[in-house]
């Protein structure tokens, strides 16, 4: 028989309810102007917009990097949030081709095969936050809500032109990771560093405002939107970082193994 929801489940759903309704009946938000329109149009061996297709690499890597290590921790505790830093490495996989497709050539059809990419890890990561400080039953919850609601999102926005439940579900999310970093981690979670992420995603955000001025300072090297692009790719360290501790269990139980044959 299912527990009764404890205080902190009651606030995040709370929370969730008002960013649902605020997504259905807030003001209808276009697009802003020439946001297709990067600073960086530059084409490298056949390949346009280079620098913001090929920077789509890290979260690839970072991906692939973060199932390596689980698919090496094997099964143990902590099963719930293993799943979910799962569904954010391997959304993480998928942003990089989304990401890159919408890059080669930006329109709002190909945003939101983006967004619908970014939905993928943007579950897993909320998901992973509330199995860290709330419960593990919040965090599958959450994560299965983000991962409905965010592709619909997206799907909304490239046909009616209305970018505010995606707006919503992005900015509110990150919402929550501040709002679960102020709270205690619970027993025997991975040792997250949530700041870092929260740091990683707030400095990708103010390069991406700032594409085109980046990309005037720097002399046409970078331009912001490649640099948020790293960066965001660099807010999942702290989460394949934890993962170090729970690969330890097995490589120790290997070595006896070995040891003993």
């Amino acid at each position: 028989m299912m527990s009764r929801l404890s205080k902190a489940e009651l606030a995040l759903l709370a929370a969730v309810a008002c960013m649902s309704l605020f997504a259905l009946l807030g003001p209808a938000v276009a697009l802003p102007a020439g946001y297709h329109h990067f600073a960086d149009a530059r084409a490298l061996g056949g390949i346009p917009f280079a620098g913001d297709v090929l920077s789509n690499l890290p979260f690839a890597v970072m991906g692939v990097a973060g199932l390596l290590s689980l698919a090496r921790a094997g099964s143990g505790a902590r099963v719930t949030e293993r799943a979910l830093a799962g569904l954010f490495f391997a959304g993480l996989v998928f942003t990089a081709f989304a990401s890159s497709w919408y890059h080669l050539q930006p329109d709002d059809e190909s945003l939101a095969v983006d967004r619908i990419g970014m939905s993928v890890a943007f579950a897993g990561l909320l998901g992973l936050a509330a199995a860290n400080r709330v419960s593990e039953r919040a965090g599958a919850l959450l994560a299965f809500v983000v991962l409905w609601a965010a592709p619909a999102a997206a799907l909304h926005a490239s046909s009616s032109g209305d970018a505010g439940p995606w707006a919503v579900i992005q900015f509110g999310g990150m919402l929550l990771v501040v709002a679960f970093h102020g709270a205690n981690a619970r027993h025997s979670a991975l040792p997250i560093r949530w700041a870092w992420v929260i740091a990683a995603y707030a400095l990708g955000k103010m390069f991406e405002v700032a594409d085109h001025e980046v990309f005037v300072l720097t002399g046409g090297a970078v331009s912001g939107h490649t640099i948020k692009h790293m960066l965001a790719a660099l807010a999942a360290f702290p989460v394949l970082s934890a993962l170090g501790p729970v690969c330890k269990p097995r490589q120790n139980v290997t070595r006896i193994m070995e040891t003993n044959s």
